[in-house]
């Protein structure tokens, strides 16, 4: 079989010329033939000539297969309960303070939700004085959390604890409702006023006893994978400061890794939780459309939005995902789900696990993320895992149906902003969107006759192998340009590179997990991604378990502990 993903080939524009650029690709006579070009350049033109025979695919298409189904009747607090009480051994390398820790200190007195939390205060007050200043979370209001942390330490006094992240600190991505604090989206002009209550997932974490500490920053409207925000700030990565930390929930991210928390909650419309969370070395679940409330989260991308936790380790990720996950009334694409399970997690034995490569896209990465994740496939196969080898045909047309798909929707999601605050956007964004309203509605509905299509694909392959696994992203977390601080940037190829894995899970509305792999001679994480039938997350933990048993961690070069 022909692999097809080819680079994309588009000039790098950014600072002075990128400003002068975009007026004239917004103006529709001058910009015409520019965005004729740029359109041709990621696929449009040929995504046109395309023929389909298709229905329209309203949203994700997935089969459910028997083993999506739990295998008890076991609630969110019976399956978190499940998860604090499996035992781990202690990882190699370098240990996050997890979100077992922050409890057991509590219950044994070493320490305080309120003493944690002016810690949390000092530590995330120093990361905006160094040079440059980190920028990872864009609001905090030092009152708000300090009520928090006096209410739960009332509760670890009392013997009456909300749940298992009583005390436990939290970030919430921009793109998500928390009380009392605007909604940005990383824009400077939305947000005005604080939100009225919480976004649906943020509330459950709130009900489970987390310290809600700040809302973190992100590439402006999601709209971006590096996390470079032009009005907030380019969040730095805490294990090289001169390098993005990936998008677009950069902030959450970053806040894992450097030490603010060990979990915090992302948004994921391409990749924008995986591809941080593997530029940070942490663990990022994408998981299956439908299986979390989108409600309280901006409205972006409907059908190819999910939200899910980044993590510092596997068990905070399952931890925080058997939290948040289930349906919500508000939600109805969250209705008539199987139920969450976590069947077989923290069992080592991955014996009759089937793993599917299609070598062609693996090893279509910079070598020492394929090097890595190869080695990570070594490991997971000796654990018990089978490694089948796999076709996926026209992967080319994922990144381009991905990409007509998600900037229609964001779009139609700013149409309202656009006139009245179409400067008020950083320039990439501007061109981005002005990109993305030259897009027909045939163009729209043509992608989705071809979501189709690519779900067929990916649903023939699930026939053969349980999970398919790749890089997390085709390269490790780029330097900072210093030219795109002020303006972002437009760098089409980048951007392929990084997302060359992620899409496929949005488009299809498959569950979709990254954990390291292991790290670059120079120190940056490597992430791995696999990725499973629908609703079954469970599996994907298993295999997340499995692997951070073989990869010895390390310190972010920006990091403190707080216990």
């Amino acid at each position: 079989m022909t692999y097809d993903l080819k680079p994309i080939k588009a000039p790098r524009v950014a600072g002075r010329a990128l400003r002068m650029l975009t007026p004239v690709v917004e103006h529709p006579p001058l910009g015409s033939a520019i965005t004729a070009k740029l359109l041709s350049d990621v696929g449009i033109k040929a995504l046109r000539k395309i023929e389909a025979d298709e229905a329209i695919a309203v949203g994700p298409a997935m089969t459910v297969s028997k083993s999506a189904q739990p295998p008890d009747d076991k609630d969110s607090a019976a399956l978190a309960e499940q998860v604090v009480s499996t035992e781990i051994e202690q990882a190699k390398g370098f240990h996050f303070c997890s979100a077992t820790d922050y409890v057991r200190a509590y219950k044994d007195g070493s320490t305080t939700p309120e003493q944690i939390a002016e810690k949390v205060l000092e530590w995330t007050a120093q990361t905006e004085k160094t040079d440059p200043p980190m920028r990872i979370l864009i609001a905090q209001s030092h009152d708000d959390v300090r009520v928090q942390a006096k209410a739960s330490a009332r509760r670890y006094q009392q013997g009456d604890l909300r749940g298992p992240l009583d005390g436990v600190p939290v970030v919430v991505k921009d793109e998500l409702d928390q009380k009392g604090y605007p909604t940005t989206v990383g824009t400077k002009f939305l947000g005005d006023v604080p939100s009225s209550q919480d976004a649906e997932v943020v509330a459950r974490l709130r009900a489970a006893g987390a310290i809600l500490i700040g809302k973190a920053n992100m590439h402006e409207i999601g709209m971006g994978v590096t996390g470079v925000n032009p009005h907030h700030g380019a969040v730095r990565n805490p294990y090289d400061y001169s390098h993005v930390t990936g998008g677009s929930s950069s902030g959450p991210a970053a806040s894992v890794a450097a030490g603010f928390c060990p979990i915090a909650v992302g948004a994921d419309g391409g990749g924008s939780i995986r591809i941080p969370a593997s530029f940070c070395g942490c663990v990022g679940i994408k998981p299956t459309f439908g299986r979390m409330s989108e409600h309280g989260a901006a409205p972006l991308c409907w059908s190819v939005a999910h939200v899910g936790p980044i993590a510092a380790t596997v068990k905070d990720a399952a931890l925080a995902y058997v939290l948040m996950a289930g349906p919500d009334e508000k939600d109805r694409n969250s209705l008539d789900r199987p139920a969450p399970h976590l069947a077989g997690f923290g069992d080592g034995d991955l014996n009759g696990v089937r793993l599917g490569v299609f070598w062609p896209w693996f090893e279509d990465a910079q070598p020492e993320v394929v090097a890595a994740c190869k080695n990570m496939l070594t490991g997971l196969e000796a654990a018990g895992c089978q490694v089948v080898e796999i076709e996926l045909p026209e992967l080319s047309l994922v990144r381009t149906v991905h990409l007509v798909t998600i900037v229609s929707e964001m779009a139609t999601a700013h149409m309202h902003y656009y006139k009245k605050h179409r400067k008020d956007y950083a320039c990439d964004t501007r061109m981005n969107l002005a990109l993305a309203r030259r897009l027909k509605a045939t163009d729209y509905v043509h992608a989705q006759r071809l979501r189709l299509r690519i779900a067929g694909h990916f649903n023939q392959a699930y026939q053969q192998v349980d999970a398919i696994v790749t890089p997390a992203s085709g390269c490790v977390a780029p330097p900072i340009a210093t030219d795109s601080l002020k303006s972002g940037e437009s760098n089409l190829e980048l951007t392929g590179e990084i997302m060359r894995f992620a899409q496929a899970a949005n488009l299809t509305g498959l569950p979709a997990i990254s954990f390291p792999a292991g790290y670059t001679d120079s120190g940056l994480p490597i992430g791995f991604q696999a990725m499973g039938r629908a609703f079954e997350e469970h599996l994907l933990f298993r295999l997340a378990f499995v692997a951070e048993g073989l990869v010895a961690k390390q310190q972010p070069k920006v990091f403190k502990s707080l216990l």
